[in-house]
């Protein structure tokens, strides 16, 4: 890949967007290569960078079809369930615990 200008923090040229701005657009990069960096400087660590595509090149997002919908509704369903007591827990379940707040506030109280 060649070398892509960088640019600081909100000093990047108009015309120019993130893959979060684009999609909030209603667009995609759409097999552009990046254009630009943007990059925001950190005290500790190494600065926080952004690839930057062109807007004009940009294409519309798929969309959701019949199928897409029901894969994520599927999905977002094995999220919520937990896998103790098999119930809806309405929430995605944490990955720390594994299962829902109230099997492990059980499992804690029965090893305490």
């Amino acid at each position: 890949m060649a070398t892509v200008p960088d640019y600081r923090w909100r000093m990047a040229p108009d015309g120019l967007a993130t893959r979060r701005q684009l999609r909030e657009m209603g667009l995609r990069p759409g097999g552009q290569d990046v254009v630009a960096e943007l990059q925001r400087p950190r005290r500790r660590r190494g600065p926080l960078v952004a690839y930057l595509y062109r807007i004009e090149h940009a294409k519309p997002v798929h969309p959701m079809t019949p199928g897409r919908i029901a894969a994520l509704a599927k999905a977002m369903r094995a999220r919520r369930t937990c896998p103790n007591c098999r119930t809806d827990a309405g929430y995605c379940i944490p990955r720390s615990l594994g299962m829902c707040v109230t099997c492990d506030d059980i499992r804690r109280e029965r090893s305490a």
